[in-house]
Formats: structure tokens, C-alpha cells, sequence
């Protein structure tokens, strides 16, 4: 397999909340929340803490089979919980969380789990690329752009939408199932900063994945820019982190 990726922060010189890690035949991509300014989340530890230790949570259990992706999930978010430490009041509903898109390939089946929006998207040779997106958060009441109050009371609870933070059982509201793979299968693995270049420009999947093909994650992160340079996005940062990952069997 193939595996390559580019990663790069919205503002120059602030952190990227994005993080990616990969082996030899699983990817896990997450994308840390920014932190609203004036916002007391209960914890002592940034969104960049909390990203990259689920991360290394996520990934000494994905080489492990015969464990699902939900309950893989649940489990690092249970392990993130004993990184805290008693610092930290993990019943704020403003606790740092993360977005979380895993891919584990075995033989020809992959298995995905997507938390929030960002992205998996696979494409088989001579098919369409079918996209696994959870969209919870776009059916929010009211529509864009939401409250503060209203996502703190909407996030990972009943009706409302799902995210890694403190709440093991929100790893068993992601999208997620399997995919026969044939042979010369490609797929993207994208926060939605890097997304952007479909899902707000009007690009075709089809088109992103040329892109990712040809010239690589490096490219589409650099279209995206030009694009968001010519066109802001109305309502949303006029730059995102944006991490984009090619898979080619």
C-alpha cells in the first residue's frame, strides 16, 4: 500500500490542530476543536495536548486485530480520560475534544469509522467515489452559524452531534462499517480544511482525488489556499488547518 500525506496549520506560526498517524496499513487522522477565546474549558491541557495523546492512544491499539474501530475508539478515549489527571474537570461540556477518521485495511476489506466532519472518501478503479462523512453537525437546529451555547449543549449528547473527548460512548455514534477494496483502490482521508477544496469550492471527488493522484496532498492543500485567497469562505476562517492523506492499493 501506498500511504502519503501533507499537513499544514491555518495561520502561520499558531499551532496545527490537525495530527495524522500511519503504519503500514491503517491510517488515523484527527482534528482538535479550536478553542473559542473566553471559554473556560475545565482542563489545564490545550487542544494540541489532547491531540496528539489521542493520537498515541489511537494508535498502540489500531496494529491490534480483532478489536473494532468503535470499541478501539472507546477505548483511547477511556485512556486519554487517565492522561487528564485531577487537573482537569472532564464534565465541562468545553473539555478540548477532536474530530477522528480511522481506516484499517485487511487483504481487500477496509474497515472506516469517521467522527464528525472530516472525511473518508474511496474509489474503486472504473467506479465513483462514495464518501463516508459524518454530518451531524450541519442538522444542529437554527442553522449555520450556531450558538456557543447551543453546541455546548448539543455536543455529545442525544440528538446532537458527537466528537472525541471525554465521553467513551461517542466512538459508537461514527459513521462507520466496511468496504470491499479491488486492487489499484484509492482513497482520501480529509479534515475539512482540507475538504474544502469539494465541499465548499465545488470541486468534484472525483477531481480531488485526480489531484491527490497526480500531484499529491501537498497540491490540493496549496489549491485550497488559492482558493481561499480568491473566494473567503463566508462565515468560517478564511484558513483552516488542512491535513489530506492519499491511500493507493
Amino acid at each position: 500500500m501506498e500511504i502519503r500525506y501533507a499537513t499544514e496549520a491555518g495561520t502561520p506560526g499558531r499551532p496545527n490542530d490537525d495530527y495524522v498517524v500511519c503504519g503500514p496499513d491503517w491510517v488515523a487522522l484527527f482534528d482538535g476543536a479550536t478553542a473559542p477565546g473566553g471559554v473556560d474549558s475545565g482542563c489545564v491541557h490545550d487542544v494540541p495536548w489532547l491531540v496528539r495523546n489521542l493520537a498515541a492512544e489511537v494508535a498502540a491499539r489500531m496494529p491490534l486485530r480483532g478489536t473494532s474501530l468503535a470499541d478501539l475508539l472507546a477505548e483511547a478515549v477511556a485512556g486519554l480520560r487517565g492522561r487528564h489527571g485531577g487537573a482537569c474537570d472532564l464534565g465541562n461540556p468545553d473539555s478540548p475534544s477532536s474530530t477522528v477518521s480511522l481506516c484499517r485495511v485487511a487483504g481487500t476489506a477496509l474497515e472506516y469509522l469517521v467522527l464528525a466532519d472530516s472525511p473518508v472518501v474511496v474509489r474503486n478503479p472504473g467506479g465513483e467515489p462514495r464518501v463516508f462523512r459524518d454530518d451531524a453537525l450541519d442538522h444542529l437546529p437554527g442553522g449555520r452559524p450556531y450558538t456557543r451555547e447551543l453546541v455546548r449543549k448539543t455536543r455529545n449528547a442525544p440528538g446532537g452531534f458527537w466528537v472525541a473527548s471525554t465521553v467513551p460512548e461517542a466512538a459508537y455514534h461514527a459513521v462507520r462499517g466496511t468496504e470491499e477494496l479491488r486492487p489499484g483502490a484509492e482513497l482520501a482521508v480529509l479534515t475539512d480544511g482540507a475538504a474544502r477544496y469539494s465541499e465548499m469550492y465545488g470541486h468534484s471527488w472525483q477531481s480531488l482525488l485526480g489531484l491527490l493522484a497526480g500531484s499529491g496532498p501537498r497540491a490540493l492543500i496549496g489549491d485550497v489556499r488559492e482558493l481561499e485567497t480568491a473566494a473567503p469562505p463566508p462565515g468560517a476562517k478564511a484558513h483552516d488547518d488542512a491535513t489530506a492523506v492519499y491511500l493507493r492499493l
